[in-house]
Order: structure tokens, then sequence, then C-alpha cells
């Protein structure tokens, strides 16, 4: 049984059900919950990448999870470095099969853009000032798009894929700060490295401030209701007031792995504030 949990801890089910949810909640936005096997193909899509993207981002990250996460299941030695591979293989394989499947800007957003991205994140990028980053948070906001193009419409799904890039463009940051001591063993330049703590909390507040001005616009603009802003203020506002003022307060690594976790919730807080305002 502890194998079994294992092997299905390192594909974060967590992180793929946000992923589904995302599907969802744009077929929901888009008031296209009547097409039910084109937005299922479009999670199905998600879900496989998403967990085969977490699997081979633990292979090729098991020296630095020594350090900064040594409860990973590859470096507790409960799955075995070749099966996280396999996995990340077949899903990635069955993903794009079924983007296939999808209209024509869907498997492009999906197979021509996110798969290298993913893959590509994982061997070169990751150790790369910012450029690790911002390629995360792109991923991210591609699956708004991706799953606005397979119901053909992404005009509208514009918006929650930049605060959702936003957001975690932050996040990761934050956690690029939080994951130092083992990077540096690595010799990844990630940010944080090359530029200093500080400057690295420096800059995460900056984001945090412009994610937090960006946030509140649409309410001003008028494209979402009284919910969006209300979920808006509690769960994405708050949480970055917290980054900037942990900037000020203590910008230690100690710090950052717990606005890393808040920043977490800001995600989906922002994900579920476009939905309600939506309605």
């Amino acid at each position: 049984m502890n194998k079994l949990l294992a092997h299905i801890k390192i594909l974060r089910p967590l992180n793929c059900t946000i992923g589904a949810f995302t599907v969802i909640i744009t077929a929901s936005i888009l008031k296209q919950m009547s097409q039910v096997s084109v937005w299922l193909t479009a999670l199905y899509v998600v879900v496989c990448y998403n967990a085969a993207a977490n699997a081979i981002n633990d292979y090729f990250d098991i020296e630095t999870d020594r350090i900064n996460r040594p409860n990973r299941p590859l470096v507790s030695g409960d799955v075995k470095q070749q099966t996280a591979l396999f996995l990340a293989i077949a899903l990635f394989i069955i993903g794009t099969v079924w983007a296939t499947t999808l209209l024509f800007a869907a498997t492009i957003i999906a197979v021509a853009i996110a798969l290298p991205l993913m893959i590509f994140y994982s061997i070169w990028f990751k150790g790369m000032p910012l450029v690790g980053n911002l390629i995360i948070a792109l991923i991210l906001g591609l699956t708004f798009l991706f799953a606005g193009a397979a119901l053909n419409d992404m005009q509208k799904m514009i918006i929650p894929a930049i605060l959702a890039f936003g957001l975690t463009a932050v996040r990761e940051l934050v956690k690029d700060i939080s994951d130092v001591e083992g990077d540096r063993k690595v010799n990844l330049k990630t940010f944080p490295i090359i530029a200093g703590v500080e400057k690295a909390w420096w800059l995460a507040s900056v984001f945090a401030i412009i994610i937090g001005i960006g946030a509140i616009l649409p309410f001003i603009m008028g494209k979402y209701n009284y919910w969006y802003i209300i979920f808006v203020l509690f769960g994405v506002e708050i949480p970055l007031v917290i980054t900037v003022f942990s900037t000020m307060k203590s910008p230690t690594i100690i710090t950052a792995k717990r606005v890393a976790q808040l920043l977490k919730f800001s995600t989906i807080a922002g994900v579920f504030a476009v939905w309600l305002g939506s309605i």
C-alpha cells in the first residue's frame, strides 16, 4: 500500500486536481458544460500532462530534493527513477493522443507549446534565472487558454490566464528562495542564487504589487461581479500583502517556505474568483 501511495504521490494529485477544476471552471464560465465529451477530453489532457510534468520534474530534481524535499518518493526510494521516467513518457504520450482529437488551436497549444515547455523546463530552463519561473507561470496560464480553445472561445479566458500567470510567477520566485540551499549544491543558477536572497525577495514583492493591482482591474472594468472582488480580496490580495510584508520584516528562506504554501492557496482562490465572478 505504501508503494502504491508513493507512486500516486509522485504525480502530485492535488496539482492534477487543480488542473482538472480549471478545465471544468472554464467550461462553466463559457456556458459549455453541455459539451461533456470536449471538456472531458481537455481535462484528460491537462491531468496527463500535469502528472507527467510532475514525474519528470522529480526525475531530474532528485539531487536537489535530497536537501530541499527529503520526503519525496524518489529520494526515499519508494519509487525508482526509471519508473518515474516511464510514467512521465507514458502520460505525455496519452495526453498528446487525447489532445489531437480536439480543435486545432487547442492541439497546437498543448502539443506544440505546453509539451515542449514542460519537458525542456526540467532539462534546461529550471536553473536559469527567472526564465524557469516565467515558463512555469506561462504553462499555468496556458491551461485556461487551452481549455478555452478546446471549447472554441479562447478570448474570454485571457484574463484568467493572465491572473494565473502572475500569481504563479510570484509563487515560483518565492519557491526558488526556499530551495536556494539545495539548488546551490547542484549548481543551479536561479535568481536567488545569482542575485541573493534579499534581492529575490525584493523582486517577489514587486511582482506581488503588480499582480495585486492587476487582479482588481477586471472588477473595475466591469468584467466580473462582486463575488470576484470578494474572493480576490481575501484569497489573493491578502496573501500578496503578506508576501510584501514578509520581504520587509523577515526576508529569509524559512519565511519563503511558508509564503510559498500560502501563495498556492492564492492561486486556487484566484481560479474560484474568476468562476464565481462570471456567474
